[in-house]
């Protein structure tokens, strides 16, 4: 199977750049939109992976846009059955973009791990990033995908200690660590905080996978500041917010 995150980087430091790590909630502002959405930042806008962003009630984790968009797209019916759908259709369309399925745990489990890892895999989906799924707990749901090729992408926050750094990307071979920026929840600032770059310096010098930087991204300047420091970056309220002006 395809490494198509491990090849995004490697594509992107070969051009001397970072990856650019795009999400979107699927379903927002319609289903539909959203599948365009996604070909328009590969196509016009050189996304090199696409965070699919899973509807879910209580997106805790995540600020005002991105949350108002999961709650819009759940009004509209849209599922996990359905953010697979839209990704089967994508992966037809761009068979060398990675694809990272974005979602919280409970939607996952519910659906029953080797029957979510078998139409995960269905879709052309490279890695999952479930949220609120700590170290400890992985193992279930990376038995369940490992054998299908699929990976897991961490979650690394302002204060996780290095150690745990290092055991949060032992045993992942096609991933990230997405390191986020800021503390709280997702959405755009004006700034970043000054201590981020001598973080990412650490986390990568200790890291055996490319480390991308989220939360809080909204600018070109803020992109090429945290390239300095890490191999990509995360933009995601911005790229919502704007999807909610268009419609």
């Amino acid at each position: 199977m395809k490494k198509r995150i491990t090849e995004a980087f490697a594509k992107a430091k070969r051009e001397g750049r970072g990856a650019f790590v795009a999400y979107l909630t699927v379903g927002y502002p319609t289903l539909a939109r959203s599948e365009q959405a996604v070909s328009d930042l590969i196509d016009k806008e050189g996304a090199d992976i696409i965070e699919l962003g899973v509807p879910f009630s209580d997106p805790f984790a995540d600020g005002g846009v991105i949350r108002s968009a999961a709650y819009e797209a759940l009004r509209q019916g849209v599922t996990l059955d359905d953010v697979l759908g839209v990704a089967k259709r994508l992966r037809a369309k761009h068979p060398d973009t990675g694809f990272v399925l974005f979602s919280y745990y409970n939607l996952i489990f519910s659906k029953g791990l080797e029957t979510f890892a078998a139409a995960a895999a269905d879709a052309g989906i490279d890695a999952v990033l479930a949220v609120d799924l700590p170290l400890e707990e992985r193992g279930e749901l990376l038995a369940a995908i490992a054998p299908r090729g699929l990976d897991l992408i961490p979650l690394i926050a302002p204060n996780t200690p290095l150690e745990r750094v290092k055991a949060s990307a032992a045993g992942l071979h096609n991933s990230f660590l997405y390191v986020i920026t800021v503390k709280g929840t997702t959405g755009e600032r004006k700034e970043l905080p000054k201590e981020l770059f001598t973080r990412l310096d650490e986390i990568r010098a200790v890291s055996p996978l490319p480390v991308a930087a989220g939360f809080g991204i909204s600018s070109p300047e803020q992109a090429r500041q945290v390239c300095e420091h890490a191999d990509g970056y995360v933009v995601g309220s911005a790229i919502v917010r704007r999807l909610g002006a268009q419609a």
